[in-house]
């Protein structure tokens, strides 16, 4: 397991305590790869049933988390909460990173490249959701 991956998941479960058990493990559906930056997506465990959309619970919004990795420019790796959702059809991720008040990320779900933000999220590279 990379470095970087185990330092997110200490760091999810540690801002996560305050939640009950079921709410406490995060598990990581989406990866991206900027020219400035990498961002992760993680949702609760409770909301994963297998991969894939069809094995995930997000016809409502989930609080998960939002990583944006910026251990390259020498500014560490940041977590912020997230709303997570899916369009009624499945075909897209909705990314709200409502604490900065940022307009949603609206993701393809088989992929793509999206703009999370202006400063370090634009042009990523996103896989598909939830095939790790």
């Amino acid at each position: 397991m990379p470095l970087r991956l185990l330092f997110a998941l200490c760091a999810v479960s540690c801002l996560a305590s305050g939640a009950s058990a079921a709410e406490g493990y995060m598990t990581r559906v989406l990866f991206c790869a900027g020219p400035d930056a990498q961002m992760e997506v993680y949702v609760p465990q409770s909301a994963i049933t297998g991969l894939g959309v069809e094995g995930v619970a997000l016809a409502k919004p989930v609080v998960g988390y939002y990583a944006l990795d910026l251990t390259d420019a020498l500014k560490g790796k940041h977590l912020e909460p997230v709303k997570v959702s899916l369009t009624s059809d499945k075909k897209t991720l909705i990314v709200d990173q409502f604490s900065r008040r940022l307009p949603p990320t609206r993701i393809p779900v088989t992929g793509g490249t999206v703009d999370f933000d202006k400063r370090f999220g634009t042009g990523a590279k996103c896989g598909a959701f939830n095939d790790d």
